[in-house]
């Protein structure tokens, strides 16, 4: 992360240069058009991505290639909303594999981890509990919780170990 100075056609111009490790990515923004970012969400925006978690997908019937275009659309728009549409539709409430292809996976992971950094972010919370509140408002792996439960309220000798950690 710098400002830089670089010379295109006849114009000297100043940019910002921001790494982006995990996306293996490298913005340049040019000095006099920050005013274009958005600023990071507030809570009340969180609140909001939180409630359109909860909502029901949207299962549309198109071809996969022309969806995937709209969420790599939505992703890349800078709107949180967005962003939360996104992660909400191609999210399956589970963690097996085998539910979703190569692409939408990475859509939605993708998606997932720029949502979850905001959250943190602007919630000041662990990775972990922001995940949980994440996870909570989309009802992933509610399976295992709901098996972590039964477990904490009988515990049985003929569970293996590792049912039995806690998260």
């Amino acid at each position: 992360n710098a400002i830089e100075k670089a010379k295109i056609g006849e114009i000297d111009i100043q940019f910002y240069k921001i790494l982006v490790e995990k996306e293996k990515l490298t913005l340049t923004v040019p000095i006099n058009q920050q005013s274009k970012l958005r600023p990071i969400a507030t809570i009340n925006q969180i609140n909001k991505c939180i409630s359109i978690l909860k909502t029901k997908p949207k299962i549309k019937r198109t071809m996969w290639s022309r969806r995937a275009q709209e969420y790599e659309q939505k992703i890349n728009s800078g709107k949180i909303y967005e962003l939360a549409e996104v992660v909400k539709d191609l999210n399956k409430n589970t963690d097996i594999i085998a539910d979703q292809s190569y692409s939408e996976r990475q859509l939605f992971e993708k998606a997932y981890d720029r949502l979850l950094t905001e959250f943190q972010i602007v919630m000041g919370t662990n990775l972990e509990d922001t995940q949980k509140k994440l996870d909570k408002a989309l009802k992933r792996n509610l399976e295992k919780q709901i098996q972590k439960a039964v477990e904490a309220k009988a515990p049985s000798e003929d569970l293996p170990e590792e049912n039995l950690e806690a998260e």
